[in-house]
C-alpha cells in the first residue's frame, strides 16, 4: 500500500495462557487543549468507534456536557454511551476528525470501527507476517 504505515500486531495473553495477536493502532487523542496517547483495536466488524470512558475523563471531557446519546449493540447495549468527537493524529499523518461512541463500560477497549475511522484511513493486514498497514483514505483522482 502506496504511502503507508507499518505497524506490528501485538500479542495479547489469554486466560488459557495461549497468544492472540491483535491489530493494535497507536495514536494521540485530542479534545480541546488536552491530547492522549492511546492504543485502539482495528474493528472491521464494529459499526462506530467505541471510547473507553477514562479515556474521555482523561481528555477532560465532561459526560454532562455531551447530549447526544446513541444506543449500542451486543455486549455494550446495557451501558449508556454519548456521541464525542475528538482529533486523532495516526504516525506521521495529519489530523483527523473522529466520532466516537463514548461508553460507560468499565472495560470496554478502544474500538476503531466503520464509521468513521474505516472512512478515514485504508487499512491493510498481513495476520500470516502479523503486521498490518495504515494510510489516510485516498479519494480516486
Amino acid at each position: 500500500m502506496h504511502n503507508a504505515q507499518r505497524y506490528a500486531f501485538t500479542t495479547v495473553e489469554t486466560q488459557l495462557g495461549e497468544a492472540r495477536f491483535r491489530p493494535n493502532l497507536p495514536l494521540t487523542l485530542a479534545y480541546q487543549d488536552r491530547s492522549v496517547a492511546v492504543s485502539g483495536l482495528l474493528d472491521t466488524g464494529a459499526v462506530i468507534n467505541v471510547l473507553p470512558y477514562q479515556v474521555g475523563i482523561d481528555l477532560g471531557v465532561v459526560w454532562e456536557e455531551q447530549t447526544i446519546a446513541i444506543r449500542l449493540t451486543g455486549n455494550l447495549a446495557r451501558y449508556e454511551a454519548r456521541i464525542l468527537i475528538v482529533q486523532a493524529v495516526v504516525g506521521r499523518f495529519e489530523s483527523v476528525p473522529l466520532v466516537f461512541a463514548w461508553s460507560k463500560a468499565p472495560a470496554v477497549p478502544l474500538l476503531l470501527g466503520q464509521v468513521n475511522f474505516f472512512m478515514q484511513f485504508d487499512a491493510c493486514f498481513y495476520r500470516s507476517e502479523l503486521y498490518f498497514e495504515v494510510r489516510p483514505h485516498q479519494t480516486p483522482a
